[in-house]
């Protein structure tokens, strides 16, 4: 990829996450990122498929992480859980806008763009369902209902990390923390809480009553 049109996939994404896609104008990406029109035309011929392009580069990247560590014979199952907790805290703690701008495009009037992010979304499903699965076969983890806990998962981590100042207060995370410090405590408190709740949600040894399916 061209570091131009990267830089403009960068600029285009802090717009997005800042205004909204509805609210950005291809007029507006073009002045912060100090091009003119017709660049971004060239390189991505609309907005609709600029925020395409954008969607695409990142959640490559995801895909291919995840993916690797459904590979990696070296890991146990529960190694692999882990790995999966601190890769989407980190993921989401240090990606926010991209993250702010799925969570608004999943319900985007533009169906196309909307079918776009609910399929990503599926491909890492997929890649998650497999380290479960995997785990099940194994005799290590118990039936579960995968799509909630998936749920689960990240929507903990949206539900704090949407709002510094109520994450700051209620988890006690300290004042007037500096971005990197915020993120540094989140991501600790959610990793260690996440961890421990799939340990007991997963673990066969706790499986008793309905187990969803």
């Amino acid at each position: 990829m061209s570091d131009k049109r990267e830089h403009i996939l960068n600029v285009a994404e802090e717009l997005f996450a800042e205004k909204g896609f509805d609210g950005t104008s291809v007029r507006d990406i073009a002045q912060r990122a100090g091009v003119n029109l017709a660049m971004i035309s060239y390189y991505f011929g609309s907005k609709e498929k600029l925020l395409e392009s954008l969607i695409e580069l990142r959640s490559n990247y995801a895909y291919g992480i995840l993916d690797e560590l459904n590979k990696d014979q070296t890991l146990t199952q529960w190694d692999k859980v882990d790995r999966l907790i601190d890769f989407y805290v980190d993921r989401i703690l240090n990606n926010m806008a991209f993250h702010t701008i799925m969570w608004q495009e999943s319900t985007a009037r533009s169906e196309e763009i909307k079918n776009r992010t609910i399929a990503i979304k599926l491909r890492n499903m997929e890649q998650i369902t497999k380290i479960i699965t995997d785990g099940q076969q194994k005799k290590l983890f118990r039936q579960v209902d995968i799509p909630m806990t998936v749920g689960t998962i990240m929507g903990t981590i949206s539900y704090y990390t949407q709002n510094k100042t109520y994450s700051c207060v209620t988890l006690s995370l300290g004042e007037d923390l500096n971005d990197e410090q915020y993120r540094q405590r989140l991501a600790t408190r959610l990793k260690a809480h996440l961890k421990r709740l799939l340990r007991a949600h997963l673990d066969i040894k706790n499986e008793s009553g309905p187990a969803g399916h």
